[in-house]
């Protein structure tokens, strides 16, 4: 049973980390072209924006996590139409907030952009970027919803092919927007915007094939259901934005600290702990199908094994990644600093390796997160994530900042993480659970 167990966790885990990292590829690829064309102006006010693309992400992840995991349930208990209601209301409650981000885009980019702090030397460019990622903001959220129903219906293959397939779409035209087309930052948005359109294409096949059990029917909209999806999926929503709000809080004392020279030096920091945040996200959705489908069939036995691979897989990703980290901080900038700028090699150097400690303590905060969501117990999963989003992160950073400077500032993100996974590893150890 167990070696059954563990071909499924590798099957599914190991197909949503590749697509997870194609994903994150969407913001890592403008990073790269945006220095190499627009220098430190362009990555400042790359990085401003990107907030709004968090929490953009993240809508549409709540949505399909939490529609997604009742749908498994549902299903895992031959309640067929039920299913189908899960998946409908999911998608009436993606169009409702895709229409208020359009809006967004259309009436207040600008006083959300001078909000973000960009000043008059980023302003044009991040805004501009701003209001181009709101205007693809339905294609975002319906890209995230139908992949995670894809995966839960038992297709991690389909979803992953999708996922770099977008990614490599972006990067490609990334490159022929910025470059041969010289099209600027807008170039680099526009060729983000297109990557969950290609994605979305690929993900049509279950639907051409009619392989899929989740299908639009005839239902009204129900607020009981629409609780259970947002409050299942919040706390995914949460986790992506309380990375905007990090990036907000750190752009802002960075900017105070050491000018648009740091808040560059931050952006390359960020975007690639969005990749690492990106593979521990991936393992967790990838447990999500096994454990909503084994929890809805009564396996508690299996659900605990599950949950035990997938922190055994952070705690080994982690110590690749950090020795990696360790070893190339200054190569890893150096891709990043087409100026050759020495403040901010040295920014970025010490931060790499100092805000990277608390990437394990992240992967378990999120996998935990994932456990509890998963089988109808979310209560534990809002408060990890506020806790990381919001009630502790904010003011360890302005502590933090105003004792010990820009060091202070890189250690906001390890020691909030470190005080989390305790909150939840106690969570785990009161509900009595043990692993396998």
């Amino acid at each position: 049973m167990k070696n059954i167990c563990f071909k499924e966790y590798f099957r599914y885990t190991s197909l949503n980390v590749l697509g997870m990292i194609g994903l994150s590829w969407y913001i890592l690829a403008d990073t790269f072209f945006v220095s190499k064309s627009l220098g430190a102006n362009g990555l400042t006010a790359l990085n401003l924006a990107i907030p709004i693309y968090s929490f953009i992400h993240g809508s549409g992840l709540m949505l399909g996590v939490g529609g997604s995991t009742k749908y498994a349930i549902l299903k895992s208990q031959r309640k067929s139409e039920e299913a189908k209601q899960a998946f409908t209301n999911t998608v009436i409650l993606a169009f409702v907030i895709s229409a208020c981000l359009t809006m967004l885009a259309l009436f207040f980019s600008k006083p959300i952009t001078a909000w973000l702090g960009a000043d008059e030397a980023v302003f044009e460019m991040c805004n501009t970027y701003l209001k181009v990622i709101l205007l693809f903001s339905s294609m975002f959220i319906m890209n995230n919803v139908i992949l995670c129903f894809v995966r839960n219906d038992g297709y991690p293959n389909l979803s992953m092919f999708a996922m770099i397939a977008g990614s490599l779409s972006n990067i490609v035209l990334d490159y022929v927007f910025m470059f041969p087309l010289n099209m600027g930052i807008f170039g680099a948005v526009l060729a983000t915007g297109i990557a969950p359109i290609i994605s979305l294409s690929v993900l049509s096949w279950i639907f051409l094939k009619k392989k899929n059990g989740f299908q639009i029917i005839r239902c009204k909209l129900s607020l009981s259901l629409s609780k259970y999806i947002i409050s299942s999926g919040i706390p995914s929503l949460i986790t992506e934005v309380s990375s905007g709000i990090v990036m907000i809080v750190f752009n802002f004392l960075i900017m105070q600290l050491a000018g648009n020279v740091g808040v560059a030096a931050y952006g390359v920091i960020a975007n690639l702990s969005l990749v690492v945040i990106s593979i521990y996200t991936g393992i967790a959705q990838g447990i999500q199908p096994l454990m909503s489908r084994n929890y809805g069939s009564g396996k508690e036995k299996e659900v605990h094994t599950i949950l035990k691979y997938a922190l055994l897989s952070v705690t080994i990703i982690y110590l690749c990644i950090y020795i990696c980290i360790f070893f190339g901080a200054d190569s890893i900038v150096n891709v990043f600093n087409n100026d050759q700028n020495p403040n901010l090699q040295k920014i970025a150097f010490i931060g790499l390796k100092v805000y990277f400690l608390g990437s394990i303590f992240a992967g378990y905060n999120i996998v935990l997160s994932t456990y509890y969501t998963s089988t109808e117990n979310p209560r534990p999963a809002h408060i990890i994530s506020l806790l990381r989003g919001v009630i502790l992160v904010i003011p360890i950073a302005f502590l933090l900042s105003s004792t010990a400077g820009m060091l202070g500032v890189w250690c906001v993100f390890p020691l909030t993480e470190f005080l989390v996974s305790g909150v939840a590893l106690r969570f785990y150890h009161l509900n009595k659970l043990v692993f396998a």
